[in-house]
């Protein structure tokens, strides 16, 4: 069992790096952002995979920004197909990854709390 993790952990990087490649260089759509692919989740068969991405800007823009992407997943499929060596290629999904956003809600949170805390502590 651990060879089948490892294996589609293999996949699940190589096709991030592959996805931001590809990301970056073919897909011309002027709604697309600044997207970085952070994550990729395979599904057990290999038959799916969750692409979860972080752009900048507005929610609109994000918004914007995974629209686009998941109407480019069939060509970045496709795309997959040609570059990689696999039987199968997966079905790409696109979601925005909110840990990224919320990693920053809770630094914030510190820094409000340490800063509370040295104020009450200096007086």
């Amino acid at each position: 069992m651990p060879r089948e993790f490892s294996r589609a952990r293999r996949i699940a990087e190589l096709l991030q790096r592959e996805l931001a490649t590809l990301i970056l260089r073919e897909l011309k759509d002027p709604r697309l952002g600044m997207p970085t692919v952070t994550a990729v989740d395979l599904s057990r068969d290999l038959s799916n995979a969750k692409v979860f991405v972080t752009a900048l800007g507005s929610d609109d823009t994000v918004a914007d920004t995974l629209k686009a992407l998941n109407r480019a997943a069939g060509f970045l499929r496709s795309c997959l197909g040609k570059r990689l060596d696999m039987r199968g290629t997966p079905k790409l999904h696109f979601q925005i990854d909110a840990s990224v956003k919320r990693g920053a809600e809770l630094s914030n949170l510190i820094d409000q709390a340490v800063a509370s805390d040295t104020k009450t502590h200096s007086n």
